[in-house]
């Protein structure tokens, strides 16, 4: 029997049931994993809830296949549906469940443990492996076609936004000339590359490459352009009483869950208003007091926890339809991101539309 456990240690465990369950009551209840992983999150949110059903979806096939039979094993796979879909077809999986709405949502953002300890995709710095950095392998855009394909100036970009590579530009020009000499197709490769690059006199501690490592897998996915048309869709989708949780793990990730979930934790009036009108009113409350961070004692026990950030709001009142209008254009990419700004120009003779997610 698979020993999950030891494969993945979900972070910040019971405060994420205790956040997601108050909405998970009332029978036949609906929470959506968006970031299955291994599932270590759905089975708790699943045993602490027995009333309640889960939807798990994961863009990784392998770990889809290995959740769906760990919960299969707790007894619950009668009220466990999985979903092979990237977590931007919210909409689509919520309607294909002939769903209006549901009661709970969570993302655990960014790698699973399974990616993270599998050295066949080439996510981690510390094996050798090809440069892929896919969660879902039928995807055709991998890492190497990133190095091999994009311009100077887009890798450039890239490292520093994704990565907040300080030697980004550096990087970039190096990769460009050593694609020159020969294809950049390993982890090694790109290690030995960026180590020559940054100067030791300016490394962080750890792997000098991480940042370009987590850069480059961020663009390969899309993971934060689908974040960003991910969240409205779940707010259209929240039933009144309903929650969101989300657990980032990269400064960009937290900021954009943050900047969304501020736009209904205020008023929706001009500064200095005398009397607020009902549908002007806040339609979110926070569940939590800022970002919650896991304590010394969770990150010397789980590395893997040292960034973590957790903020959750609940839907208080329903949606007013002008949000609804707006929610629907931000999950469409109407509002015209710098991410998809960026990736029109950063794709070079790639020319392939981009992206997606993961976790725990």
């Amino acid at each position: 029997m698979t020993d999950y456990a030891h494969i993945h240690q979900p972070v910040l465990l019971r405060d994420c049931v205790e956040l997601v369950s108050p909405a998970l009551a009332a029978p036949g209840s609906v929470v959506v994993d968006c970031t299955l992983g291994l599932a270590g999150h759905a089975v708790a949110f699943l045993k602490a809830n027995p009333e309640a059903r889960l939807i798990g979806i994961d863009r990784d096939a392998e770990a889809l296949e290995m959740a769906t039979a760990r919960i299969a094993s707790e007894g619950m796979a009668g009220r466990f549906t999985p979903v092979h879909a990237a977590f931007d077809a919210f909409d689509e999986v919520i309607a294909g469940n002939g769903l209006e709405h549901v009661d709970a949502v969570f993302m655990d953002l960014g790698l699973s443990s399974l990616q993270i300890d599998e050295c066949e995709r080439g996510f981690s710095y510390s094996h050798d492996a090809p440069l892929d950095m896919r969660m879902d392998v039928a995807q055709p855009l991998t890492a190497r076609d990133v190095l091999a394909t994009y311009d100077e100036r887009a890798l450039a970009h890239i490292f520093k936004e994704y990565g907040e590579e300080r030697f980004a530009r550096q990087i970039a020009r190096r990769v460009v000339a050593e694609r020159a000499r020969g294809p950049l197709e390993t982890s090694a490769q790109l290690n030995a590359l960026v180590d020559e690059v940054i100067p030791q006199a300016h490394r962080a501690s750890g792997n000098p490459a991480k940042r370009v490592f987590q850069a480059l897998r961020i663009e390969v996915n899309g993971e934060l352009d689908k974040l960003a048309r991910t969240l409205p869709q779940i707010a259209n989708r929240l039933a009144v009483g309903g929650r969101l949780v989300v657990e980032s793990y990269h400064s960009l990730e937290d900021r954009s869950v943050k900047t969304f979930m501020n736009q209904g934790l205020h008023a929706d009036v001009p500064a200095g208003m005398p009397v607020i009108p009902d549908d002007m009113q806040p339609f979110f409350a926070p569940v939590t007091k800022g970002a919650v961070m896991a304590d010394a004692e969770e990150r010397a026990r789980n590395p893997r926890a040292a960034s973590v950030r957790l903020r959750g709001v609940e839907l208080i009142r329903p949606l007013p339809e002008r949000w609804r209008r707006r929610f629907a254009e931000q999950a469409r990419g109407d509002a015209g991101g710098r991410a998809d700004r960026v990736g029109r120009g950063a794709r070079g003779r790639h020319g392939q539309g981009r992206r997606a997610k993961a976790r725990s």
